[in-house]
């Protein structure tokens, strides 16, 4: 079968098929008066084409970047409770290291301890001599008229001893002893024959001295402590005095010091004059009394010393930290953890917590020692074991 045409005898084509029409940008407008005329008909399936725009899509303006030469903004770190008391408790630790190595290499020492023949051996126990000279160095004419002191001329020259003492720590829980040794003790001088036991201070020093008390007192000295009367006032007048009660009025008719009954605070002055008494109808015994008052001023000044009153006080504190060096001395081994360890085993001398006394005598002028009763005294200091209460003298 044949077809005529242009087709060259094929099938005549056929229009395409026509579907739905292609998004155009112009859009066909409705004949007047004909409605819906021109409009495409929906596609099949109620799909809605997508609405029309006139243009491609707007695009978002990316976020603003900080110039490169300024920093991202810091976040501001809180300061708690912790990283509060942690600061405070480091300066707390700089500022003691401070005071240690201030104390430590102002302290003036020198060469006490030596090894000589014949010399006790270590035993229990750790031992201080702890010396109360008669100094008047660095003391000003204003000084020596406020204290009382005379000058070294009117006090015969040379250096002397007012107080004697051996401070023992026991290893164990035996309590601590302050003993008090009489100035005026007769005892043996190595190389000077037999003289009262201050007297080695003035001929030799702290070195001869030394010597002399673990020879009399079969005791070996670890450590020694020194202080002057400058010194020693000025401690006192650092920490704003020391609080002493005094059960009657003490005059010394020899310096004129007058301490009244009742209890108060003791400046540098008073409490100088306090320790040194003897010449007083309330120190009937002399240098029995003395050395009793000694030993309880002693125990009222660690006790102000040690308070929080006074460590936690700066007009104390800072005064008392000023006045230390110049005021103590110390053998060339020792160092500031030994003095404070001697102030802690001494703090409870108020409290009746350290065995106080003197070496038991033979009559009140102090001269000679009980051998029997001393003995029994040492030996106890030598092997940490209590003190019978019969070589206990105050």
């Amino acid at each position: 079968m044949s077809y005529g045409g242009d087709n060259g005898g094929y099938p005549p084509r056929r229009p395409p098929a026509r579907g739905p029409r292609q998004h155009q940008s112009t859009q066909m407008m409705p004949m007047p008066g004909r409605e819906g005329a021109g409009r495409r008909p929906p596609p099949p399936g109620g799909h809605q084409p997508p609405p029309h725009r006139s243009g491609p899509p707007p695009r978002q303006a990316p976020p603003r970047r900080p110039p490169q030469d300024e920093p991202p903004p810091r976040r501001r770190r809180r300061w708690g409770p912790g990283r509060i008391l942690l600061t405070l408790l480091t300066v707390l630790v700089v500022f003691l290291a401070g005071v240690w190595v201030y104390l430590e290499f102002s302290i003036s020492r020198i060469d006490a301890l030596h090894e000589y023949s014949g010399r006790p051996a270590a035993a229990s126990g750790t031992n201080w001599l702890i010396v109360g000279s008669d100094s008047r160095d660095g003391l000003s004419k204003a000084d020596e008229e406020r204290l009382v002191t005379g000058d070294s001329a009117s006090a015969g020259g040379g250096q002397r001893t007012d107080t004697i003492m051996v401070a023992h720590i026991p290893d164990n829980d035996t309590p601590a002893t302050l003993l008090s040794l009489p100035r005026d003790s007769e005892v043996k001088i190595p190389g000077k024959g037999t003289n009262k036991i201050n007297s080695a201070f003035s001929i030799g020093g702290a070195p001869l001295l030394l010597e002399t008390v673990e020879t009399a007192t079969g005791l070996r000295m670890d450590h020694y402590a020194e202080i002057g009367f400058g010194g020693f006032a000025n401690i006192v007048d650092a920490i704003g005095g020391v609080n002493m009660c005094v059960d009657k009025e003490m005059h010394d008719t020899m310096t004129g010091i007058t301490i009244p009954a009742g209890c108060g605070d003791l400046d540098g002055a008073q409490a100088l004059g306090f320790v040194r008494m003897r010449h007083s109808e309330a120190t009937p015994r002399s240098d029995l009394d003395r050395a009793a008052n000694q030993r309880k001023f002693i125990g009222a000044l660690v006790s102000e010393i040690s308070s929080p009153g006074t460590i936690l006080n700066p007009f104390d504190l800072f005064p008392l930290l000023s006045a230390a060096p110049d005021a103590l001395t110390m053998d060339t081994g020792d160092h500031v953890h030994n003095l404070v360890g001697l102030g802690w085993a001494m703090r409870g001398i108020s409290s009746g917590g350290v065995v106080t006394t003197t070496v038991p005598v033979t009559s009140g002028s102090a001269e000679h020692w009980d051998k029997a009763k001393s003995k029994q005294l040492f030996d106890a200091m030598r092997g940490d074991t209590p003190i019978p209460d019969s070589a206990i003298l105050n």
